[in-house]
């Protein structure tokens, strides 16, 4: 249940540094070397942390952008490195909670993580993606009900397996029977931020007080479930 955080830079100083940071709190660093793939991995997928060397990667500081005005990483928190081009003000200005400037320095990296990283945690408890294979039951804008498999859930939203090729857009409300002792129907508006043929992405846009209880309870469940398996068992 690591830190899933995405880099994205070309220079071998930067990442070494990032890297001996981040391995200290289990944190899982993707890598990209261009902003194009970085911003089409940003498109579809949630991260808990963004890096981006904005000067130093053609097309970083427009990424920057991007990634705020996409639907997947709104709330991502977001180190910018910045080298004699972009400004910390415009580095600000596009969405970045945080910025350094090259060269680096050691200490004021430290600073900046000691306050970044338990807000990237508090991030990924609230997105973290538990497997769920169940089934959800949704409209789409014409009023026809289909039915999908859940792929995965949390507190942020759920992916789905399509049974059959489903274009869906927009907004959607969908229902879930949340399982527990006594099940109860989940019930929410849910916006499609990515899809393909046959997987797609939802993020919660209204849920009924009811079942936004029932989901906290099941996602806490779920929580202890993982801490339990990944808890080392008993000496021998």
């Amino acid at each position: 249940m690591g830190l899933e955080c995405l880099i994205v830079t070309s220079d071998p100083v930067l990442l070494g540094h990032i890297k001996s940071n981040f391995s200290m709190h289990s944190a899982v660093l993707d890598l990209r070397q261009d902003s194009a793939s970085a911003i089409e991995l940003l498109s579809r997928r949630h991260l808990d942390g963004l890096i981006i060397d904005c000067d130093d990667v053609p097309g970083g500081t427009e990424a920057l952008g991007q990634v705020r005005n996409g639907l997947s990483n709104k709330e991502t928190l977001i180190l910018a490195v910045v080298n004699g081009f972009t400004s910390t003000e415009r580095a600000l200005d596009l969405g970045a909670n945080f910025v350094l400037c090259k060269p680096l320095q050691e200490s004021r990296l430290r600073g900046i993580l000691d306050i970044a990283l338990p807000k990237m945690e508090r991030e990924h408890r609230r997105y973290f993606r538990y497997e769920i294979d169940l089934p959800v039951w949704f409209r789409n804008h014409l009023g026809q009900s289909f039915t999908a498999r859940m792929k995965n859930v949390s507190e942020g939203g759920i992916a789905i397996k399509l049974v059959d090729p489903v274009r869906l857009k927009g907004i959607v409300p969908l229902e879930f029977e949340v399982p527990s002792i006594e099940p109860q129907v989940f019930h929410a508006k849910a916006d499609v931020v990515w899809s393909d043929a046959f997987e797609m992405g939802l993020r919660f846009l209204y849920i009924e007080k009811e079942s936004e209880v029932a989901l906290r309870s099941w996602l806490n469940s779920l929580e202890a479930q993982c801490q339990f398996r990944e808890s080392p068992g008993p000496a021998r």
